[in-house]
């Protein structure tokens, strides 16, 4: 162990004295800090990156038994083992403790002359000095997207300072993988997954031996919402392990055709369940055999879009909108070094200015992956799918009432966010600059108030997004150090590792340890009531997960019904389109009216029942206006929803609870030249 000499020891504890007075000027630290350091840990590596946080950490409830705290909803910790182990360089720990952990890749070395991914995603020559432990010149740092920014203990400075739930993405990507130069493992997605996710338990040892033990320490993997709602009330922090990749359970596409079958999926999901999954993307990047997905733009897009050909065999399909909702614009900037990848004679296509939108949805197999996550009380992220497949998922569990939703980084389109909050679902933003998350809270401000939602924000550290550039010293409203935190237990300094200080007015958001200042840049620029709606996040991000392990598919009223319509369409002596097929609950087959305008197909459900709720799954001929309309007599009818919009699909009807023993689908205007054409109707009481 190296020792400072005595001038700098001098300093530091001079330093101290003036944070311990700091401290008192801010507000005592509570009592049952001096009776019980239960947060220090009683073995610590050293020599090791600081906290700079005193006081202690926050537990319990607030009187209306709801908890406090911040929510990461996007961070990848463990991403330094995907992509073939060598593109994010760095460990988040090490047994052999920091100065191993904080190393650059061995390719980085002397100058970072080959530090190649660094330059295609900052630009430059990618030089720099690679040297971490003890100095830190060059990284971590907001605009390097290729070194460790998840060293335990900046998250650790982030629980401290209030943060008490952590999705923590297990990330890779086959494709980028193998086109990459440096690699010192296999390729294979899942093989990835399950590596990130064994080391996530065996940091959360590492963590509990420094204070003693199995469960001691202040990391804690939670498997479903109650097990998080102790840990949060404990004063720890509950990491939830979520999986974003861009090929999950081998269900890539290849010239259209799937490579994965729905037992795939389940296995898969099985799988990822055992392993403690409980959120994930079902395609990211790449259009899959599951999903199409929303596009990247500029010479970014243009790079991912060679991926896509390398990985699928076919470049992205655009088309024009069909609702206000769109997908980024890919644009036709070049990305030289990326197209040389491609075969001789192929070329990325270019793409009209009004074709925004991705001309693939959700495939059947998704829509299958989509109800398999539901039953087993997953929760699905809707970020990074097409404007045409969020609004299929959504279909579904709207028609079914699930929860399960999280939009977790801003990769939905803004306008969906009211459907995502009236079904339950969570919402975190982006970790862009102060002023930038601000505006953008304050855009969906009304609809949190609305729906009595908290905030969350997804720092997507370790995920090659780049992160909030500094302020700089010179504003006139920068950050102060020390500060307080949120809930005013907390000091909270300047974070220290080696013989490098970060300060977030000239380092920006650098690595994780630097989340509690931006927090508290939000506050300073974007004001108090922003934070206060971040510090709301725990309690919603959890209600949301605990109403998703409630689901119970609720009883098909209709199923097996009485049916009758207004008509039938006749095809041939062999085919039948009897008003019973819609009832029937085989989405293979279907009532199929004249081709008319004024038609309807009317369900007996036997007996008065309380209705609520009724989802209408259309074939390709559907209504573009109709009525849902119920009756307890078959004779006086009433109107309990109506739409002049639809576009086909599946569509669910919300209502105020009716007594009805009939439902009539009065069919007013037809969507194509066809009559009206239902696969199934479904009828519910919740």
């Amino acid at each position: 162990m190296l020792h400072p000499p005595r001038r700098k020891l001098r300093s530091v504890t001079a330093v101290s004295l003036l944070i311990a007075v700091m401290a008192l000027v801010l507000g005592a630290i509570p009592s049952s800090a001096a009776e019980s350091d239960w947060w220090t840990p009683t073995a610590r590596p050293t020599p090791d990156a600081q906290v700079n946080v005193t006081g202690e950490p926050f537990k319990g409830t607030d009187a209306q038994g709801r908890v406090k705290g911040f929510v990461d909803a996007h961070d990848h910790i463990m991403a330094n083992e995907g992509f073939g182990g060598r593109l994010i360089c760095g460990k988040p720990f090490s047994e052999q403790g920091v100065a191993d952990a904080l190393k650059d890749c061995p390719e980085h070395y002397p100058d970072g002359s080959l530090a190649i991914f660094d330059f295609i995603t900052k630009g430059g020559d990618g030089k720099h000095d690679p040297n971490g432990w003890p100095t830190f010149k060059d990284w971590p740092a907001h605009d390097s997207l290729t070194h460790q920014q998840n060293y335990y203990t900046g998250i650790e400075r982030a629980w401290r300072a209030g943060q008490r739930v952590l999705v923590n993405d297990l990330v890779t990507n086959g494709v980028i993988c193998s086109v990459y130069f440096f690699k010192d493992r296999s390729c294979d997605e899942m093989t990835a997954i399950r590596l990130e996710a064994k080391k996530s338990y065996d940091m959360q040892a590492y963590i509990d031996k420094m204070y003693g033990g199995p469960g001691k320490g202040w990391f804690r993997i939670v498997t479903d919402s109650a097990q998080a709602r102790k840990v949060v009330e404990q004063g720890k922090l509950a990491v939830v392990l979520g999986v974003e990749t861009s090929e999950p359970f081998g269900c890539k596409m290849i010239l259209d055709k799937a490579q994965c079958s729905k037992a795939d999926i389940d296995r898969g999901l099985d799988e990822l369940h055992d392993l403690g999954v409980r959120s994930m993307f079902l395609c990211h990047k790449f259009d899959n055999a599951l999903c199409g997905v929303r596009f990247d733009s500029g010479a970014l897009g243009t790079a991912i879009n060679v991926g896509q050909f390398l990985s699928t065999g076919t470049f992205w399909k655009t088309e024009t909108c069909r609702g206000p909702q769109h997908d980024n614009p890919i644009g036709n900037a070049a990305a030289p070094e990326a197209q040389k990848k491609l075969p001789a004679g192929v070329s990325v296509p270019t793409y009209a200015a009004d074709a925004q939108c991705n001309t693939r949805g959700l495939t059947d197999l998704g829509a299958y992956a989509t109800r398999g996550m539901m039953k087993r009380g997953m929760m699905l992220e809707i970020d990074h799918m097409s404007v045409k497949a969020a609004d299929q998922a959504f279909d579904i569990l709207e028609s079914e009432a699930y929860p399960g939703i999280i939009s977790s980084h801003s990769w939905m389109d803004l306008g969906w966010t009211e459907r995502l909050y009236k079904l339950g679902g969570f919402a975190a933003q982006y970790m862009s600059g102060s002023k930038a998350f601000s505006d953008e809270a304050g855009r969906t401000k009304a609809l949190r108030d609305k729906y009595q939602v908290g905030y969350g924000y997804g720092t997507d550290m370790n995920g090659v997004g780049g992160w909030p550039a500094p302020r700089g010293a010179g504003v006139p409203n920068p950050v102060k150090y020390p500060y307080r935190s949120t809930d005013g237990g907390s000091v909270i300094d300047k974070q220290t590792t080696g013989q490098r200080t970060w300060d977030l007015n000239t380092d920006g958001g650098a690595h994780y340890g630097m989340v509690p200042d931006w927090i508290e840049d939000i506050r300073i620029v974007g004001g108090q009531g922003v934070v206060d709606d971040m510090f709301s996040g725990a309690e919603s991000y959890l209600r949301t997960w605990a109403n998703s392990e409630k689901y119970e598919p609720g009883k098909n009223l209709a199923a097996g019904a009485s049916a009758s319509a207004s008509s039938t369409e006749w095809w041939d002596p062999f085919t039948n389109f009897a008003p019973a097929r819609a009832v029937d609950g085989d989405t293979g087959t279907r009532w199929a009216s004249e081709w008319k305008n004024d038609q309807w197909l009317r369900i007996d459900l036997g007996a008065v029942n309380p209705v609520k709720r009724v989802t209408l799954d259309w074939e390709a001929a559907y209504a573009k206006s109709y009525r849902v309309e119920l009756s307890e007599d078959g004779t006086n009818w009433k109107t309990v929803w109506s739409t002049t919009a639809g576009d086909g699909g599946l569509d669910t009807a919300r209502f105020a609870e009716t007594k009805a023993r009939y439902v009539q689908i009065k069919g007013l205007e037809r969507g194509t030249k066809w009559g009206y054409s239902l696969q199934e109707v479904g009828v519910h009481s919740n």
